[in-house]
């Protein structure tokens, strides 16, 4: 595929594992973009101007100003904004159908599993005010089983679909604080390697590494 004539992507962002999977994405696939931070801490997600661009007050969030028809185009939901991405370069994101719907299988286990689940065990574990046990125990072993489907899917494969693809960036940022999820990674040995090598990428580097307050050039 020629290159994209790319003006710099609006990446409306905070460093959270749904955050990263889009300056994840932008590293890999080698896309300018320009980071507005969204400070979820301190109440930016409900700013007009955002809500204008997600309407769920919810991070990430983009803005493309080479849409497909040549006009700006807003995209929110973090695996929708990685399905995009890769239909707009063609990359880590196949373009067989029996291959894309692996691919998609996995991306939505993720968006629809392990990331609120594992965004629960961290409510209950770390940040609610008063230590509920019930909580605590049901989002521990709900992300414990989720982890035990993903190591069984690795245990004769590199990725999770094939190739590297979104399926992996989707899960990286989850999958990276599996400690504050009470798990134990020695006994997931096949997403372990996983994590190890998807961390150890270059890109995924540089994605993990933006940060809120310091917007790309």
């Amino acid at each position: 595929m020629a290159p994209i004539a790319q003006d710099p992507i609006d990446l409306y962002y905070w460093p959270t594992p749904n955050g990263w999977k889009i300056s994840i994405m932008l590293e890999e696939i080698g896309l300018p973009y320009r980071v507005h931070p969204i400070n979820i801490g301190k109440g930016d997600q409900f700013q007009p101007h955002f809500l204008a661009v997600s309407p769920n007050n919810r991070i990430p969030a983009i803005v493309d100003p080479n849409g497909p028809d040549g006009k700006p185009i807003s995209v929110f939901e973090s695996g929708a904004i990685l399905q995009y991405l890769g239909r707009k370069t063609g990359k880590l994101y196949p373009a067989d159908e029996r291959q894309r719907v692996d691919v998609e299988q996995w991306l939505f286990w993720q968006v629809g599993g392990l990331g609120p689940m594992a965004g629960q065990a961290h409510h209950f574990r770390i940040y609610a005010p008063e230590k509920i046990p019930y909580g605590i125990d049901r989002y521990t072993k709900e992300v414990a089983r989720l982890y035990g489907v993903l190591d069984r899917r690795l245990a004769d494969r590199e990725y999770i679909a094939g190739d590297y693809s979104i399926a992996d960036i989707a899960s990286i940022g989850w999958s990276k604080h599996w400690e504050r999820q009470g798990q134990d990674i020695e006994a997931f040995p096949n997403f372990r390697r996983w994590l190890e090598t998807v961390l150890a990428r270059p890109a995924v580097q540089r994605g993990l590494a933006v940060t809120g307050d310091q917007p790309t050039p």
